[in-house]
């Protein structure tokens, strides 16, 4: 299992880096190509917007699993373990309905647009779209995952504080 999570990390931070790569390669070669040779690629506006969609969603879902979203932990940390875990059970709750929402509305949006083409790429809108289908999908699984190692006693009292501070990393790096 540690194998497949590993891998799927390294997939999705290879995706991440290529999109903002081909994005700064888009953007750059334009700008280039407008001002010295006075023309430009007609598309390349439009596929760095979708690939910025694309790294900023599959940001999220790395962002989701390794705890880095901005939240409010002061109440939470003084409960003791037990409210902390009711806590992390309501919390993740929340979050799989709020995801079962972005993926249907998602999966219709895509249904919707799947004959509809990008005016500069003629990609299929889909495609744009899509990505709420990836998100709700893999963060859903990481909340599955989640509920599962609070059900089966397998969460420490700082997996049940859903963010992470900047002072705690520091910590943990330096060993103090």
């Amino acid at each position: 299992m540690q194998k497949i999570s590993k891998s799927i990390d390294s997939l999705l931070n290879l995706l991440i880096a290529f999109s903002l790569a081909i994005m700064c390669i888009l953007v750059f070669g334009n700008v280039v190509l407008r001002y010295v040779f006075n023309s430009g690629i007609t598309w390349s506006e439009e596929m760095a917007r979708f690939l910025f969609i694309w790294m900023i969603f599959l940001g999220g879902i790395a962002a989701f699993r390794d705890h880095e979203h901005l939240g409010v932990d002061s109440l939470i940390k003084k409960l003791p373990r037990s409210m902390k875990k009711a806590a992390y059970l309501v919390s993740n709750l929340i979050i799989l309905y709020t995801l079962w929402l972005v993926l249907e509305g998602s999966w219709k949006m895509t249904l919707l647009n799947f004959d509809s083409k990008a005016p500069a790429t003629g990609l299929p809108m889909a495609f744009i779209y899509g990505i709420g289908i990836v998100v709700g999908v893999s963060m859903g699984l990481i909340v599955v995952i989640n509920l599962f190692r609070l059900f089966t006693n397998r969460t420490t009292d700082g997996e049940l504080v859903m963010t992470r501070d900047s002072e705690d990393e520091l910590h943990v790096t330096t060993g103090n």
